[in-house]
């Protein structure tokens, strides 16, 4: 049974970063999905799959997890780097390419 630890990454639905800044700990899945043939869902029997914890910091979510002996692993947060612009660049006499419309 393995977990992970790592932060959601920021939804494609909304430019807002809300639910980006804890720790999630959800269990990787030891089994894969089946399907169901009469209706199409699919179901499998592994529980721990619906398990998912949030913590404030890392190190928080790993203390949990050595306490508790599960194996785990922590994600790399790849953080976006932000790039600081103002309007008034696309007008600038050092552009690169000349504005147009």
């Amino acid at each position: 049974m393995l977990a992970r630890i790592f932060r959601p990454a920021k939804t494609a639905m909304q430019s807002g970063k809300a639910n980006t800044h804890e720790w999630l700990l959800e269990f990787a899945p030891a089994s894969a999905r089946v399907s169901d043939p009469l209706m199409g869902w699919t179901q499998t029997g592994d529980m721990n799959g619906q398990v998912r914890l949030s913590f404030d910091t890392r190190e928080e979510a790993v203390a949990y997890a050595q306490k508790r002996g599960i194996a785990f692993e922590v994600l790399v947060d790849a953080r976006p780097k932000r790039i600081v612009k103002a309007y008034a660049d696309n007008f600038a006499f050092t552009r690169k390419q000349p504005w147009t419309h």
